[in-house]
């Protein structure tokens, strides 16, 4: 026997294929690339269409059971998510390679290029390539759904003050602003005498009573109303409601405490002034500048009111003013204020400038307070007190006149006001015609009080000019160095619109 030897040695012949008869070289299956896959199909039982879900509000892709995810197009992200839709159907073959085909992006299709293979007929290996496409149906998320409906809400937390002035609103909103109280909302809705957070969940609420309560002085109840149940599974479906009642003082109000407050305050006077309203209520005696803070617990079980309300003010004019040595601190005594300065003053209505009629009073305001000043403040010898306090005091322990602030020129500190404030997005309903006069009080309270300042945010307002902050005679106003930048994200910022994803 002989054998072959050199190149003709390892050439290899080829067979007929069993079905076609063509030409081609061995393989285990006896057949051609053609004939094999018209015998199988690896991709049998593979879907070649399907659905994705696209909230248009939002934005997101919904990833089952029940989460949305934000995905770019032609991203791995949303690879994987479409992926996962025929995972089960693509474990009897191997993924060699995927791929998205371009499509239009306003066409609401996806397509995929997929390359599988899989073990055929004697141990062949087949490859092969196919389209998966899939239509973007839109569908509201759950989250979007809540902030549409509008009363698709868990839980809502009511505040209430029952005051004509609006201070510690204003207040209230900056400090919810800065700590960003307001991200997880679903609506908030304004009313005449306060405000309603709408929340997904009752632990939001919950998260905001706890903040109210230790900002402001309040008080807090709760209740629920059932609205479904399951008895199989027995789950309840509640809405909770939250209601937070601010106590009604408010700064520059003049209130009659108690016999028993007042002495338990270090034998302060019945008739005090509010000075500012926080955590606490902080108080001053004008005639003795005493001070004394009254929390939440204390008002309730001790609790006034105010004297006035905001419109009852009336301007004076200083006609003579003296500073008054310290006084002699009475027994039990308690702190007095370094920062004003006590005064007596004899004051005319300007409304009276035609008579001699002056009035007497002691003042804690001697330190801004010269003769010819304008100063607003209350009339207590002429007007009735309606109060159960006050009604039983001493007259001669009743002051003529309270003096709560000066006067400035409001247009004019409004012309050099270079800062601004943000304010809460809201449904506003029932407006009341003075709310721009409450809020310029509100600004101009922050320009005469550093303490409320330091707790809120102060934005510069680049359309009004700097001027020179030594100015004596003017106003107080507030510097430069206690402002914020206002943050504004320009085009120049992010390198452009960006470019579009679909290249």
């Amino acid at each position: 026997m002989e054998y072959m030897t050199g190149p003709a040695a390892h050439t290899q012949g080829n067979i007929l294929c069993c079905q076609c008869g063509v030409p081609i070289p061995p393989n285990p299956a006896n057949m051609c690339v053609g004939c094999l896959r018209a015998q199988v199909d690896i991709t049998e039982g593979i879907p070649k269409q399907g659905t994705v879900h696209f909230c248009k509000q939002c934005e997101r892709y919904l990833q089952p059971p029940g989460t949305w995810i934000r995905c770019a197009l032609e991203s791995r992200e949303l690879l994987a998510l479409c992926l996962k839709k025929i995972k089960a159907s693509l474990s009897k073959v191997r993924l060699i390679d995927a791929g998205f085909i371009w499509t239009e992006p306003h066409s609401k299709r996806l397509k995929l290029k997929l390359t599988v293979q899989k073990e055929v007929i004697n141990g062949a290996v087949l490859q092969q390539v196919f389209v998966v496409e899939y239509i973007v149906q839109s569908q509201m998320c759950e989250d979007c759904h809540r902030i549409e409906a509008k009363d698709y809400w868990k839980a809502v937390v009511q505040v209430r003050q029952k005051t004509l002035h609006k201070k510690t609103f204003y207040y209230l909103e900056q400090l919810i602003l800065k700590h960003r109280l307001h991200q997880n909302t679903l609506r908030i809705k304004e009313i005449h005498d306060g405000l309603d957070f709408y929340y997904s969940s009752k632990q939001q609420a919950q998260k905001m009573v706890d903040f109210l309560q230790c900002t402001v002085p309040s008080r807090s109840k709760s209740s629920q109303r059932l609205i479904s149940h399951d008895i199989h599974s027995n789950v309840y479906n509640y809405k909770s409601t939250f209601s937070v009642e601010i106590v009604p003082i408010c700064k520059d109000n003049v209130v009659c405490l108690s016999p028993k407050l007042a002495q338990s305050l270090g034998n302060m006077s019945q008739i005090c002034v509010c000075i500012r309203v926080t955590s606490t209520i902080h108080l001053i005696d004008p005639s003795t500048l005493q001070i004394a803070e009254i929390d939440a617990n204390t008002y309730w079980r001790h609790p006034f009111n105010s004297l006035f309300h905001p419109k009852q003010l009336e301007e004076f004019i200083i006609m003579d003013i003296s500073r008054v040595q310290e006084k002699k601190k009475g027994a039990g005594a308690g702190a007095r204020s370094n920062k004003h300065t006590l005064a007596e003053a004899w004051v005319r209505k300007t409304s009276e400038l035609d008579t001699d009629h002056q009035y007497f009073c002691c003042t804690h305001l001697g330190h801004i307070l010269n003769p010819g000043d304008l100063v607003l403040g209350f009339d207590l010898a002429n007007c009735n007190l309606n109060d159960e306090f006050a009604n039983k005091m001493n007259p001669h322990n009743i002051p003529d006149v309270v003096l709560i602030k000066k006067s400035y020129d409001r247009t004019k500190r409004q012309r050099r006001r270079n800062w601004k404030l943000k304010e809460l997005e809201r449904d506003r309903e029932g407006m009341d015609t003075d709310d721009e006069r409450q809020y310029q009080d509100f600004l101009e309270d922050l320009e005469e009080d550093e303490a409320i300042r330091k707790n809120i945010n102060i934005y510069r307002n680049a359309d009004i000019p700097v001027e020179s902050d030594t100015d004596d005679d003017g106003p107080p106003r507030i510097s430069l160095a206690e402002m914020l930048e206002d943050l504004h994200i320009s085009e120049d910022a992010t390198g452009g619109e960006g470019a579009n994803m679909m290249t």
